[in-house]
């Protein structure tokens, strides 16, 4: 639904103060820059009033103390001048990167707070966007427009009260053009807001093209996929173009059209001032004057009337990073705090739908896991197992029903201290751009010692291919860790797990990278890691959970089947079936 035409203005009006509100901790720097403009602004008037003098002193009175001091007046005057911009410049720029910057950081950390289905509902582009080129147009809202507002606002004003006092019937001209020239701004600002959000929008779709190219480039070169991405990005690309093309129109429409209602107002003057009747009522000196202030006021007009594209892109900007801010957080309203729990994990009568609109992911799960027991969780992909994992650290929280961990409820519980008891494995291995060790020790309050960093790879048979890299532990793993094969990252997360030692640990095919010989070293070093663990593991490969105390096999969200790996075979049911047709896939595989 569009919004009516008089609550846009109110709506952009409320949004700008609120950006000024990020303003409030710095106001003496920005008392400071306003100082400076007030400052220049003065400057502008004080130098067409220097004509009056310059004009009749110099050339037509001749006086001598005129002409010695003017030169004087006018270097002191651009002195001044100068030294009034560089503080304002230099100031309000300061106090706008600080706005930035501190923007930035609350949405960054906003970021780090908003619940999973955030990040499930909103595209990684359009986030990146925000983070980057939104904020940057915010950052000229509140630097370079502040200042052409308020000290060419204030020139205008200087300007127009010195033609007053020389000529007040002249200066009614100029006041006359004022409905004109605030309807030709009123258009141009309505085209402005409408097509800076859709240049967000177009940026946000950009980015995500292109970060989704740069992840898949190998499935993109490998099923010759480029012309195709070509095509798509190229067609967001020239979108992108043609909406910058009509802000770039309507800017150089509107800018000229408000100089020619100025120099239409100034045409009259000259006219009018010319006329028998009025060159006896001004001095030589006076109309130059007063025609050199009328041609100082065309300058911050036009800057008056281009910052008018920044602004509404810095507002369209600043709503857009205001939605960030306001989106909601992960409820985190536990107060429980637990050093370590035994590990006893219930889900009663839980139910889960990730949208109102999807059948539900679990249905009336009842299903209770004792201290220290290996629990796996087998089933066709979309049968519930990953969503029960989920479920556990409240990267979700369920639809109906409760999850208790040693008999409290989870929700009781503060985020931090209930996911400090988990440990988690996942298939898609997160790495970040740093060195091994510092991607072992992630999350630890303090970095641990070089032995106890051995030992966990050790445990993870990570310890002998980290000693053939050049630089060791501190080899640098690259973007998610692209400079080392999935199998040694699935050994590096394996060995976080093992040095963050919490009661519970979640393995979601914590094998599946690995090749025949390092899956029974890793499958020896998970034993000895899941030992008086409570252990939740997912897995479609059967042979990796034969282990376990206890199978449950899902389907459609709900277990229809539980035992061990030898009670299931023998009754000949779902996780039997299962169980034969992954067997012979693997006898066919090997024949």
């Amino acid at each position: 639904m569009s919004e009516s035409p008089a609550a846009a203005p109110a709506k952009a009006s409320a949004i700008y103060r609120r950006l000024l509100g990020y303003v409030r901790p710095y106001w003496r720097m920005f008392s400071v820059s306003i100082v400076g403009m007030l400052a220049f602004a003065i400057t502008e008037p004080l130098f067409a009033a220097m004509m009056q003098p310059l004009i009749d002193g110099s050339f037509v009175e001749r006086d001598e103390t005129v002409v010695r001091m003017m030169p004087i007046l006018l270097v002191a005057l651009f002195l001044g001048r100068g030294i009034a911009g560089f503080i304002n410049n230099y100031c309000l720029s300061w106090v706008g990167r600080r706005v930035v910057a501190d923007l930035r950081q609350q949405m960054f950390e906003h970021l780090l707070r908003a619940p999973t289905r955030y990040f499930d509902n909103t595209g990684s582009g359009h986030l990146l966007a925000k983070l980057t080129y939104n904020v940057e147009n915010v950052a000229t809202a509140a630097t370079s427009a502040v200042t052409t507002l308020v000290r060419d606002g204030f020139t205008v004003l200087g300007l127009m009260a010195y033609m007053l006092y020389l000529d007040a019937e002249l200066s009614v001209i100029f006041l006359l053009i004022g409905p004109l020239m605030a309807g030709a701004i009123k258009y141009a600002t309505k085209r402005f807001r409408r097509h800076s959000k859709r240049i967000q929008d177009r940026v946000g779709e950009l980015t995500h093209v292109a970060q989704e190219v740069i992840d898949g480039h190998r499935v993109v070169k490998a099923f010759g996929g480029q012309a195709r991405e070509a095509r798509h990005f190229g067609a967001i690309n020239e979108k992108t173009r043609s909406l910058q093309m009509k802000m770039i129109a309507t800017e150089a429409a509107s800018v000229p059209l408000v100089q020619l209602i100025s120099a239409m107002a100034i045409a009259v003057i000259v006219y009018l001032s010319t006329m028998q009747g009025l060159q006896d009522n001004i001095s030589v000196g006076t109309f130059m004057s007063f025609i050199v202030a009328m041609a100082l006021l065309l300058p911050p007009v036009k800057r008056l009337t281009s910052v008018n594209a920044h602004l509404q892109r810095g507002i369209i900007a600043a709503e857009s990073l205001f939605e960030l801010l306001d989106a909601e957080e992960e409820d985190d309203r536990g107060r429980g705090e637990v050093e370590r729990v035994a590990g006893r994990i219930e889900y009663r009568g839980v139910t889960h739908r990730y949208s109102p609109d999807k059948p539900p992911a679990i249905r009336e799960l009842e299903l209770s896991v004792a201290p220290g027991e290996k629990i796996a969780l087998v089933g066709r992909s979309g049968s519930g197992k990953s969503t029960i994992a989920s479920l556990l650290p409240r990267f979700y929280d369920p639809s109906e029903g409760e999850i208790l961990i040693d008999g409290t409820p989870i929700r009781d519980l503060s985020l931090g201290s209930l996911r400090r008891q988990i440990s988690l494995v996942t298939q898609d291995v997160v790495l970040f751009n740093d060195t091994i060790a510092n991607n072992i020790a992630y999350g630890q309050a303090e970095p641990p010692s070089r032995e106890r960093l051995e030992q966990v790879a050790e445990s993870a048979h990570a310890l002998e291919f980290i000693r053939a890299l050049p630089q060791g532990f501190d080899t640098v793993v690259g973007d998610r860790g692209v400079l080392l094969s999935g199998g040694q990252r699935q050994r590096l997360a394996i060995a976080r797990a093992m040095l963050k030692d919490a009661p519970i640990l979640i393995l979601d095919e914590a094998t599946s990278a690995l090749d025949t010989e390092a899956e029974r070293h890793i499958q020896a070093a998970l034993q000895e890691l899941m030992e008086e663990r409570t252990t939740l593991m997912i897995a479609h490969r059967l042979s990796t959970i034969e282990r376990a105390d206890r199978i449950l096999v899902l389907d459609a969200g709900r277990i229809v089947e539980q035992g061990s790996h030898q009670a299931l075979l023998e009754r000949n049911g779902y996780y039997a079936r299962l169980h034969r047709l992954q067997f012979h896939d693997g006898l066919a595989a090997e024949d």
